[in-house]
């Protein structure tokens, strides 16, 4: 496959405030008022305090609620076409989901491997298609050219996300339990269960078990959210010495990430079916919701306009979390008050990963609809500013080198149309085509060791 063509020139940062494309969102305030509100008859658990805050979207609705609406009965996921999937009923253990689209999974050459310990810069991506990490190397300075596969671990069915401490050891989230990994040696050290009943071990977008993952800044612990297809979910306390289960949070519907303060203090699961961010004391495991709800929640399960992944900004410890590649929503978790930014891509939006300098990048899937952009890769500066790369095909998640100049997305996706591979963009010249990297089997999480 070729790789996708240059990128676009730089948007400028705000929404238009006349035209179609402001008329088809809905008019509303880049960062307005939240109007507090209390769900009447919704148990959301031990609440932030004050009132749950809600972003009342004045005058027109915008056109994906009517979207939303049009697919509430049916389960939400996320996805390429116009109309949300329920969950594939054939989805049985050993079964991987349609090859046809996605093609031939890449095999690791023996030949490449090292013979001594993993170098640094390798890459590691979850294989969601297969039961196995697959390590890659980068080609030729981290650029995606000459790189390839260079072996893989099994891990355990359907692993999702992943993490990296600095000893080396990758935490990955299966369906049946978080795999230590040493990437070093490139052996697999135990599979650690879920004391969380998530029902059978299958495969595919929504299964039960483990989902967004992260290591406490010291290392003693590993947070991952367990996904409880049809209910809650729960963050569940890895010790990292003695590689066990010590405790466990209640958290909203499908934590498709999760992340940690800059202080430890505190652990965020990104809550995709229950529209908020479970926010969990690290030390007393108490909880608190807060409803992140840029579009509102019209829709409920069949909506479109859900949060999927957050990082937190070091300097303030604010979530940010990128909706349609038209809103970012900030969370303040002390407050749960959330201010809206202008984002400019036009497209759905998952993974996101912040550089050294605070450039924010976030992968855009595709369209919901017929008048959104395609795949691509925004490139947000701290002061609001961006571009964005286009890409060939949906992606999942991004990871960016320790120097911020590459960024690596994966090419796995959670639905259909995902490939077997990731995009290398250099993030320095705007003028370069993205290379890519055939790598993995539907690769959703990734890390840089």
């Amino acid at each position: 496959m070729t790789g996708a063509p240059g990128p676009r020139a730089a948007r400028p940062g705000a929404f238009p405030t006349s035209g179609p494309r402001a008329r088809r969102r809905g008019a509303f305030p880049a960062s307005g008022p939240l109007i507090p509100r209390r769900d009447a008859g919704r148990d959301d658990g031990p609440s932030a305090s004050g009132p749950r805050a809600t972003l009342r979207l004045p005058g027109p609705r915008a056109r994906r609620l009517a979207l939303g609406l049009a697919a509430a009965a049916l389960l939400a996921g996320c996805s390429t076409g116009t109309t949300e999937a329920a969950p594939d009923t054939r989805d049985t253990p050993g079964t991987r989901g349609p090859s046809a689209a996605a093609g031939t999974a890449a095999t690791p050459d023996p030949s490449r491997a090292p013979t001594g310990r993993t170098p640094d810069g390798t890459l590691l991506v979850a294989d969601f298609g297969g039961d196995t990490v697959t390590f890659v190397d980068p080609g030729e300075d981290g650029s995606g050219r000459n790189g390839a596969p260079i072996a893989s671990v099994e891990v355990g069915t359907a692993p999702y996300g992943l993490v990296v401490g600095e000893d080396g050891r990758a935490w990955v989230a299966t369906a049946e339990g978080v795999a230590v990994v040493d990437t070093r040696e490139r052996t697999r050290l135990a599979l650690v269960p879920y004391e969380t009943e998530s029902g059978p071990v299958t495969t595919g977008e929504y299964r039960g078990g483990g989902m967004g993952i992260a290591l406490a800044p010291d290392g003693k612990h590993v947070y991952v959210g367990v996904n409880v297809p049809g209910g809650d979910g729960a963050v569940e306390v890895i010790d990292t010495t003695t590689r066990e289960v010590t405790g466990s949070a209640p958290v909203g519907m499908r934590p498709f990430d999760v992340d940690v303060s800059p202080d430890g203090r505190e652990v965020y699961a990104t809550d995709h079916d229950s529209f908020d961010v479970t926010a969990v004391d690290a030390d007393s495991l108490e909880t608190r919701r807060m409803e992140v709800a840029p579009y509102g929640t019209e829709g409920g399960l069949g909506s479109w306009l859900k949060p999927h992944y957050a990082v937190v900004r070091p300097e303030d410890g604010k979530l940010l979390l990128p909706f349609e590649g038209e809103r970012l929503a900030v969370l303040d978790p002390r407050t749960g008050e959330v201010a809206i930014e202008p984002m400019t891509a036009d497209t759905h939006q998952h993974g996101a990963a912040l550089a050294p300098d605070g450039t924010l990048l976030v992968v855009g899937t595709g369209p919901i609809g017929p008048d959104d952009e395609g795949p691509s890769l925004t490139v947000r500066s701290p002061d609001g500013a961006e571009r964005f790369v286009p890409l060939d095909g949906p992606h999942e998640d991004v990871a960016v080198s320790e120097d911020g100049r590459t960024a690596y997305v994966t090419g796995g996706f959670t639905r259909d149309g995902y490939w077997n591979g990731i995009t290398v963009v250099d993030l320095d010249d705007a003028s370069s085509e993205p290379v890519r990297l055939e790598a993995g089997n539907r690769p959703l999480g990734i890390a840089i060791l």
